[in-house]
């Protein structure tokens, strides 16, 4: 495998759950100060939890915007993604609205990508277009979208749907993309094994619940 950066800035650290606790969130923080991840990747109502949690160090914040289903209306989206950085957001992981992009509505797609990219000025936005729902032409497609609406990576997977990141889905995105975004897989990347095939696909940050596992087996590779 070859990184283009350190793992531990690849790592997305992510707690998703509906039913996740603050405790779990703080835990969550102390791993990512600890590991030197890239972000927490949490809901919104914690984002001020996060970001006193992580003062002074590396990791900032990211959240995620109309999650999972991506079928808020445009406004709506909008006006989360300002009100997510006004508590402290970094980096914003928003959901297309598939229906409108698999119905052939483009100009629907890039609108919206493109409000919620205005809304939140200078900060990282990332679009997860849900691969597991999409034709191979709809991901190219998305893409596309995504290049116009000015996101900033392409993300595979909320990884509540019926499927994950594949290697043939983060190497197609990459491919379509030709470096106009970058690329962020998510979803069942649970071992050293699954993240290096990610990255070799051309994946430049990974999201996943596992990143001190993750983190730790790499790490033991090193040593041996």
């Amino acid at each position: 495998m070859t990184a283009k950066m350190p793992i531990n800035e690849y790592i997305d650290h992510t707690l998703l759950r509906a039913d996740a606790t603050e405790a779990e969130i703080r835990k969550l923080c102390e791993e990512a100060r600890q590991y030197g991840f890239e972000t927490v990747c949490v809901n919104p109502c914690w984002i001020k939890t996060c970001k006193a949690a992580l003062e002074g160090s590396r990791t900032r914040v990211c959240t995620v915007i109309d999650f999972p289903l991506g079928a808020d209306g445009v406004e709506s989206k909008s006006f989360s993604a300002f009100e997510a950085v006004k508590e402290g957001a970094d980096e914003i992981d928003m959901v297309l609205n598939i229906g409108k992009l698999k119905d052939g509505d483009d100009n629907y797609v890039t609108h919206e990508i493109s409000e919620v990219k205005s809304a939140i000025g200078h900060k990282t936005l990332k679009v997860i277009i849900e691969c597991c729902l999409l034709t191979d032409e709809e991901k190219k497609r998305a893409c596309e979208d995504c290049v116009k609406g000015g996101a900033d990576f392409v993300k595979t997977s909320t990884g509540f749907s019926k499927g994950g990141a594949t290697v043939e889905d983060v190497r197609l995105l990459h491919d379509t993309l030709a470096g106009r975004a970058r690329v962020k897989a998510a979803g069942g990347i649970r071992t050293k094994a699954d993240m290096e095939a990610m990255i070799e696909a051309g994946a430049e940050r990974i999201g996943t619940s596992h990143g001190v596992e993750l983190f730790e087996q790499f790490q033991a590779e090193q040593k041996s």
